[in-house]
């Protein structure tokens, strides 16, 4: 090859070696910077069990020169609608809501958007922006580079979404907001817009039982307070109480026999007790708590609960005989007991025997209890000042 053939076989390699690093860098089989300097980003959020995840590159106001582009972001650097970028095959596209690759959002587990079930798994996550009116979320099972190869027909869900002003921020962000057991907010903020998404997982306390379930065939089963925790829950909640009846059955008698065994005492008791009641199945649970009540072990303080757990109730007759039981079976306690009677004398209207054993209580506090004596004080106080009948 002469030398003028090298010459200029060199040059276009050149040009083309350099159009492959302005254009391709994540390509890049070498570590650099990221197109533009739009840093990678990523946030994060659980959902009760749930774990949703997106990932996005973060472009800024002032651009990688230092450009200042403020009030020339949207409808100009984002353009409005689904419009042609000149790359790739598609001629009408969202934007990509960040830089660079397509941004994804992930699920760990089913969730609903807009009404609509979006499945585990990752998706693209594209924007179409309006000048006025509502802007949608786009969720897609094809994702590739930016949305230069966008197409409807892989979108899972279209959701609108009213952006709303918002406090300057430099560089585009994703985040969460409500976040609650069984929803969350997210949403993406950039120089004076917000716009939101609301992700909601309906079955948030039965993802928990499921988990429950499956730990309890695990190393956490070999402890009856596991079993008891876990049909506690159901019942505090009001879900597989069926089954609860079982994991709680199981704490008490169960669930590995000369290894480790279940235990009856007051506490396994009540929890059964509880899921009984939340099963609607009230003499039962009375029954299971009378048996309870009885256990050598029977806690003060536990059977105190029991007893406003009954006023609470409106069963104030039960709540005061429990209250003097408490009383004569720990004569050597003056706190609790005492308290327990005024409590239950109040219920039932007996506004003299209320304000003689909460005197007694009172001078009576332990230490751990100081704190709270401004509120007992004012008990004291709001039956001292009741009109007598």
């Amino acid at each position: 090859m002469s030398l003028k053939t090298f010459a200029a076989c060199g040059s276009v390699l050149v040009c083309l070696l350099a159009g492959v690093r302005a254009g391709a860098q994540e390509l890049s089989e070498l570590a650099q910077p990221p197109n533009g300097m739009n840093q990678k980003a990523e946030v994060s959020q659980w959902i009760g069990l749930v774990k949703v995840t997106i990932a996005y590159h973060s472009p800024n106001v002032h651009g990688p020169a230092g450009r200042d582009r403020t009030g020339h972001i949207w409808g100009e650097l984002v353009k409005y609608g689904m419009f042609d970028d000149g790359f790739g095959p598609s001629k009408a596209a969202p934007w990509r809501a960040g830089s660079n690759e397509t941004t994804t959002v992930s699920f760990s587990h089913d969730v609903k958007i807009g009404g609509h079930d979006v499945r585990a798994g990752t998706y693209a996550l594209f924007l179409e922006v309006q000048p006025s009116g509502p802007w949608t979320w786009i969720l897609s099972t094809q994702a590739g580079w930016g949305a230069y190869q966008y197409d409807q027909k892989y979108d899972v869900v279209r959701v609108a979404a009213a952006p709303e002003k918002a406090p300057y921020t430099e560089f585009l962000t994703y985040g969460f907001d409500d976040r609650r057991l069984e929803s969350a907010v997210a949403f993406l903020q950039w120089e004076n817009e917000r716009v939101a998404l609301k992700i909601d997982v309906p079955n948030s306390l039965q993802l928990y039982v499921d988990q429950m379930r499956k730990d309890l065939l695990g190393w956490p089963g070999f402890n009856y307070q596991n079993w008891q925790n876990a049909a506690q829950f159901c019942a505090d909640n009001k879900i597989n109480l069926g089954e609860a009846l079982v994991w709680a059955d199981k704490a008490i008698s169960e669930p590995f026999r000369n290894a480790a065994q279940g235990k009856k005492d007051f506490s396994t008791l009540r929890t059964k007790a509880s899921v009984l009641r939340a099963m609607e199945r009230g003499a039962d649970a009375d029954g299971v708590m009378d048996e309870a009540v009885a256990m050598p072990d029977a806690p003060v303080i536990g059977i105190h609960q029991y007893g406003t757990s009954l006023i609470a109730a409106g069963r104030k007759e039960q709540a005061m005989a429990i209250f003097r039981m408490n009383r004569e079976r720990h004569p050597d306690e003056k706190f609790v007991t005492y308290v327990g009677l005024a409590r239950g004398y109040t219920a039932l209207g007996d506004t003299k025997n209320a304000i003689a054993n909460w005197e007694i209580a009172l001078e009576n506090i332990p230490e751990n209890q100081k704190p709270n004596l401004p509120l007992y004080q004012q008990a004291l106080k709001a039956l001292k000042e009741k009109p007598e009948r």
